[in-house]
């Protein structure tokens, strides 16, 4: 994954757009840059608009919502309105672009980000949620965030943390820069699922024994079982003896309520015959009179239509000849009103024709006015194409100010026209292209060959530095040899003194080991060891000296002390030996870097002397004076080019607006309207209507008379035909006979409600004789004793039935509970023998990685990674300083890493004693350790180091960058340093430059 370029907007106190491109010069041909500036210029906002636009996160924030935003300031400049920021990178998969941002909406609120992916192959913008952004740009490039930031994005605080915590809190640190957290988790639920496990099955063995107490006993069974069986028994008697009871008393009650019944329907009879004489009374006349003319009902009904419809046709036949008589006066007050239009006189014959010769004068001066206004916007519209350059506020309502203005910024540009000739006489102003072109190639050589000059000059103050510290060195490098042999001397001949004080030491251990044996000795006798018979020291023992292991233990501490000093020298001799050879190395490199470069200057720039010392800026300013003059001529050109073009345009526009005014005073003479072809259609629709209108209340007026005629003829025949009929049927006219006549829906009621008070008087009838044969049968079956005899009978027997069955539910109840307490045991049994099978492997895994905090496995993998981080970490550490390896610390000592000194003969000493530099240069070694091990399967090409440099002395920076570059050498990477040191601004050329411009504001400039 490499980054290619960065762009932003509005980030922190970065204010307005920025865009870096690490694809083109100067980043193109030297990788390694550094983002310098002071504290709180914005420097690790840079980092911030990378990682925000990748994963919507930022190291120092987290995950950023608007609400994040509101509340904390963050990521929006302040009073700014909008904000984003890009990144385009490179990985297997292709070109992308991921891109995040935010803005203030009109009503001053913060809407929520957007964020989008572009894929740059094909131009087309991913089909994504702003959520799943993230997640697409962590599976094209291979890490998620917290591996970015610990592989590309590298802060040194968590590391310098993590090489003096102790074991704990490394675990805690390591997991955090590592992510391997999951182990811990593991480990938590290992011990949680065997918990659980083995939790359930002490739960149901509990379960077990609750059940066994609630068994019964086999007595008990036995007893149940056969009592059970007699409850049964006898509950089945009275159950039976219970149901004729109930038969008996169901008879008497079916006899009772039968009486009722027909009782009931004897009234309800009764009723019947009452309501059928009331609805004779009062209905049965005038539905008798119905019933006679049934059979002509229908032709009455069009008998009494036709009257209705005659006297509608007359009332209808008089409105039709109002209307035409106002028709009349509509047609003539239309003709006047056209003959007012026209200006003319007009009849109705030609009335057509002349509105038609009218509408077409009038359109010819419209359409002449019309074009003239199109020609007139397509001429304004020529000009200000012509005058656009000019980029003046024209008055396009005042042509002669507007001319006036032109002309005087003519005369204004032809001067200064001539002033930049008399500056420019050196150049051929005919071909400013190819002119500017030169001089353009011309400044980018002279911008080149001041990056050769500039190198140079870093190249002999690196020579110089180099030559004063082996000045430095030297003296001691010579002395040193001198003091070594000294020390050594003087480190045996203390040897020697310590070997006497130990060979006397010996020699009184051995004689007061004899000190039992002298006391023994007699005079005459002889001595067992030697044989003497005279012992002079048997007595007189030989005084000690009592200070002599002071002496020993001092002399030893000398030696101890000499031995260190004598070490010292020899490491100090080594290492300044080490130092010298490789500077005076680096020398020659330089002296030979310095020649190469003095070659390829003469042989690439050879209008400059490699040798001389040249005012580049002033040089360069006077090239790029020329540009600006030569981009002020040509704009001076394409001006007064275009007053040339526009002042005869603006000729064109006066003589437009002359004729055009006539055209409008002639149109205003002959017509007051807007719009000619709308008042036409107008008049034209409506004296079309008026003649349609006169045309259709004529044909209607016709049609009128006729339909009256035809139906007077038809109410006359069927007068004709029906009297007759009535008389016969007793009527005394078709009148009287059509008012007898009810209406359909009345006739139809009235007769449904004779039939049904018949057919209900004919049910209830059936229903008392069929009553009447029941109860006679229900009273051959009645019992002989009263109800109540039978209800007391009743009442006994199922208070009994009721206690036995109690009893035999309670038995069933004992019985069937046994039996589900069976069941159950078996189950659970059952059931803790498959759990136990497979508890077993929890068992197992909670013995090798469970606890309840997970530490057991979290402590074996952290030791695994923290084993792999050292091990890249020293192959790092060895290119950055080979005095030191690291190391994790045995059981007697400090709890945190350790460092190894290979200039003290590999001492071992605790992270705590080393100095800041020393931690600086251990830190970042586990840094780019890190990044190696979590971009072990994705390829890294861009890496961006956070602060730190400062703590370091000249010499170990210089060693430090020269790690960095040879790093940048060998993987291709484009490395980014933020720092704010002085030495490494002047070390690294190409800088990404931030400075604070006050109300807390930054800007950001490109230093080559």
């Amino acid at each position: 994954m490499k980054i290619l370029n960065i762009a932003f907007k509005n980030i922190n106190s970065l204010k307005g757009e920025n865009f870096i491109d690490f694809e083109a010069t100067p980043f193109s041909g030297n990788t390694l840059f550094a983002i310098t500036g002071p504290t709180g210029s914005g420097k690790s906002s840079i980092l911030d608009v990378i990682s925000l636009a990748l994963f919507n996160q930022v190291p120092r924030l987290g995950k950023i919502s608007k609400k994040e935003i509101r509340e904390k300031g963050a990521i929006l400049t302040r009073n700014q309105k909008e904000a984003y920021a890009k990144v385009t990178y490179e990985t297997g998969a292709g070109r992308f672009t991921s891109s995040w941002s935010i803005e203030i909406n009109r009503n001053g609120n913060l809407n929520d980000y957007n964020m989008e992916i572009a894929n740059l192959i094909d131009n087309s913008l991913l089909d994504l949620k702003k959520s799943e952004v993230p997640t697409k740009n962590e599976e094209l490039i291979g890490l998620n965030y917290d591996q970015f930031i610990k592989s590309v994005l590298l802060a040194q605080g968590d590391f310098a943390k993590f090489l003096s915590a102790k074991k704990e809190e490394r675990g805690e640190l390591l997991e955090k820069i590592t992510g391997t957290g999951i182990y811990r988790q593991l480990g938590m639920m290992a011990f949680e699922r065997f918990k659980a496990e083995t939790k359930e099955i002490e739960a149901q063995q509990n379960e077990i024994k609750l059940f066994e107490s609630y068994l019964l006993s086999e007595e008990d069974l036995e007893n149940f079982n056969k009592d059970l069986k007699e409850n049964t028994a006898d509950t089945e008697a009275l159950q039976k003896d219970l149901k004729l009871i109930e038969k008996q008393l169901e008879l008497k009650e079916n006899i009772g309520k039968q009486e009722k019944e027909i009782n009931k329907l004897q009234e309800q009879e009764v009723n019947l015959h009452r309501q059928f004489k009331e609805f004779e009374s009062e209905y049965g006349t005038s539905l008798n009179r119905h019933e006679k003319i049934q059979s002509i009902a229908e032709e009455l009904q069009s008998w009494n239509r036709f009257q209705k419809e005659l006297k509608d046709l007359d009332s209808n036949l008089a409105k039709t000849s109002l209307k035409i008589k106002d028709t009349k006066k509509n047609i003539s007050s239309f003709i006047e009103q056209v003959k007012e239009f026209v200006q003319e006189d007009v009849q109705a014959e030609n009335l057509k024709q002349k509105l038609n010769l009218f509408t077409e004068k009038i359109g010819k001066l419209q359409d002449e006015k019309n074009s003239l206004g199109l020609e007139y916007k397509s001429k304004l519209q020529l000009f200000k194409a012509e005058v656009r350059e000019l980029k003046i506020d024209f008055p396009e309502h005042d042509l002669k100010t507007g001319k006036e203005l032109l002309e005087e910024l003519q005369t204004e540009k032809l001067r200064e026209k001539k002033q930049l000739e008399i500056a420019l006489k050196e150049v051929d102003l005919e071909k400013l292209s190819s002119e500017k072109l030169r001089l353009k190639n011309h400044l980018e050589k002279t911008r080149e060959a001041r990056q050769f000059s500039e190198r140079k000059l870093q190249l002999e103050e690196s020579g110089l530095r180099i030559k004063k510290d082996i000045e430095a060195n030297q003296p001691e490098f010579e002395s040193l040899p001198k003091t070594i042999t000294l020390q050594k001397d003087h480190l045996s001949s203390l040897k020697k003194d310590l070997e006497i004080l130990q060979l006397k030491k010996l020699n009184q251990l051995k004689t007061a080991k004899l000190e039992e044996l002298r006391k023994s000795l007699k005079t005459g006798e002889a001595c067992p060891l030697c044989g003497a018979l005279e012992h002079p020291f048997s007595e007189h023992v030989p005084d000690f000296e009592d200070e002599l292991e002071i002496k020993i233990a001092a002399k030893s501490k000398e030696i101890e002390d000499k031995n260190t000093k004598l070490t010292q020298a020899q490491s100090r001799f080594e290492h300044i030996k080490d130092s010298l050879q490789k500077a005076k190395k680096e020398l020659i490199e330089i002296e030979n870097r310095i020649l190469e470069n003095k070659q390829r200057f003469s042989e690439k720039y050879p209008d400059f002397n490699f040798s001389e010392e040249i005012d580049w800026e002033n040089y360069i300013g006077k090239i790029n004076s020329k540009l600006e003059s030569l981009d002020a001529f040509e704009t001076i050109k394409q001006k007064l080019t275009a007053i040339a073009g526009g002042l005869p345009i603006l000729k064109d526009l006066n003589d437009i607006l002359t004729k055009g005014t006539l055209l409008r005073r002639q149109l205003e003479a002959n017509y007051s309207g807007n719009n000619i072809l709308n008042d036409h259609r107008k008049l034209t629709d409506k004296w079309n209507a008026l003649n349609h209108e006169k045309k259709y209340l004529g044909e209607n007026l016709k049609e009128q008379k006729q339909n009256l005629s035809e139906q007077s003829k038809k109410y006359e025949a069927l007068s004709r035909k029906l009297e007759p009929e009535v008389t016969e049927k007793g009527f005394t006219s078709i009148e009287n006979a059509f008012r007898a006549l009810l209406p359909g829906q009345n006739f139809l009621e009235l007769k449904d409600k004779k039939d049904a008070i018949l057919k209900e008087k004919s049910i209830v009838a059936t229903g008392i004789s069929t009553l009447q044969k029941q109860l006679k049968q229900f009273k051959e079956n009645e019992s002989e004793r009263t109800t109540n005899d039978l209800r007391v009978e009743q009442s006994k027997k199922q208070e009994e039935f009721k206690s036995k069955q109690s009893v035999c539910e309670e038995l069933r109840r004992k019985l069937g509970n046994n039996n589900e307490y069976l069941a159950r045991l078996k189950q659970l049994k059952k059931q803790i023998t498959e759990k136990e099978k497979q508890s077993k492997r929890w068992r197992l895994l909670n013995t090798l990685i469970g606890d309840r905090q997970g530490k057991k496995f979290n402590d074996f993998a952290q030791d695994l990674t923290l084993s792999q981080l050292i091990y890249l970490a020293n192959k790092r550490l060895k290119d950055l300083s080979e005095r030191y390896k690291i190391d994790k610390a045995n059981e007697d000592e400090d709890d945190g890493l350790i460092a190894i000194d290979e200039d003290m003969g590999g001492q071992r000493r605790s992270v705590k004693t080393l100095s800041g530099g020393e931690t600086f240069l251990l830190s970042l070694s586990l840094a780019l350790a890190l990044s190696d091990l979590a971009s072990r399967n994705v390829e890294i090409n861009s890496l961006f180091i956070d602060e730190g440099f400062g703590t370091l002395d000249p010499e170990t920076l210089d060693q430090t960058l020269d790690t960095l570059e040879k790093l940048q050498a060998d993987s291709g990477k484009t490395i980014g340093i933020i720092s704010h040191v002085a030495s490494l601004k002047e070390r690294i050329a190409t800088q990404i430059q931030l400075t604070r411009n006050g109300q807390g504001y930054s800007s950001l400039e490109l230093k080559l």
